[in-house]
């Protein structure tokens, strides 16, 4: 077992079995050292979670733990990317994480702050990324978050 799989055991995260991509695009692509990870939405098992405009259908709370969702999607993601070696991920260089809400909301770092606490938890210093956090006024399938990254990896040898 390797080192982060074992992180993942130790806190209880069990990774979510993850769909195609559902449109014309893949799912992820690696250039060079950087893996690049589509947007991920709060979705288990093709079930849409945490639907709904931030500040008005969902609380800023549960807008944390749409994004804590996201970035567990994006972990597995990840996680397939690398032939379930997450071992080989050397940073997540960045984080870009969309809230669906109110033209007045003001807490986006708050939200988003669901998918970079997790990403630090598993992966501890080399989780630390460079991140924005926007608003908008939608986003897919009516989600009250979306996130995607960009992660440096070891070539495989």
């Amino acid at each position: 077992m390797g080192v982060v799989s074992a992180r993942l055991s130790e806190l209880g995260i069990v990774l979510p079995s993850i769909a195609p991509a559902s449109g014309n695009y893949i799912a992820h692509r690696i250039a060079g050292s950087l893996l690049f990870v589509s947007g991920q939405i709060p979705r288990i098992d093709g079930v849409e979670h945490f639907v709904g405009v931030v500040g008005q259908d969902v609380s800023p709370e549960d807008g944390y733990r749409a994004a804590r969702l996201c970035a567990l999607n994006l972990v597995a993601r990840v996680n397939a990317a690398l032939d379930g070696n997450l071992d080989r991920v050397l940073a997540c260089v960045q984080l870009r994480g969309f809230v669906n809400a109110l033209p007045d909301f003001k807490g986006h770092p708050a939200v988003i702050d669901g998918a970079s606490d997790l990403l630090v938890e598993i992966f501890g210093e080399s989780g630390r990324h460079v991140r924005t956090a926007l608003g908008a006024g939608s986003l897919p399938r009516g989600s009250s978050v979306e996130v995607d990254g960009v992660f440096e990896v070891a070539t495989q040898s």
